[in-house]
């Protein structure tokens, strides 16, 4: 439908990692969080980031969004994700999951306004693009989040390596 309107569409992609182990990144600088979102926030098309809840967080209360925590003898356990894996900046050994939201394709098959510049001066025109261009590029993105993901997880990992040498 939107190709026979010559238009584009956005997305969300969400990204878990399990096995993590609780203890990589840091409470201040270098959180594991901050540098998922940063690497995230670099691929093109991501226009935001969210762990967890997100931004449904903002309307929770503390006692709702808190991650309740339960001993199993050996080990501790969490009922909920609400952090989505990391608490304080490190990974608290909970499954990590954020969402990532892709913008839509500017390449349209639609008139676009746009400006041009001659001489010093900018003047109003039109763009028309042509040619073949995907509808949605979150099947694209995928893979690229996967990657960037594992390239902050190995980092973090061979960091929390060298800090105990």
């Amino acid at each position: 439908e939107l190709r026979s309107q010559g238009n584009s569409a956005g997305g969300i992609i969400e990204c878990v990692v399990e096995g993590v182990p609780a203890g990589l990144g840091e409470p201040v600088f270098d959180k594991l969080d901050a540098e998922l979102a940063k690497a995230v926030l670099s691929i093109g098309a991501v226009k935001g980031i969210e762990f967890g809840a997100g931004f449904a967080a903002a309307d929770l209360t503390g006692s709702q969004n808190n991650d309740k925590m339960r001993s199993s003898g050996s080990s501790v356990q969490f009922e909920t994700n609400n952090a989505g894996g990391t608490l304080g900046g490190m990974s608290n050994g909970n499954t990590i999951v954020f969402r990532a939201a892709v913008k839509p394709v500017p390449s349209i098959f639609q008139t676009q306004k746009t400006v041009t510049a001659k001489d010093g001066k900018f003047e109003n025109s039109d763009l028309l693009i042509e040619g073949r261009h995907d509808i949605c590029i979150c099947p694209r993105v995928v893979p690229v989040v996967e990657a960037m993901t594992a390239i902050v997880v190995a980092d973090m990992m061979l960091r929390n390596r060298a800090a105990k040498m």
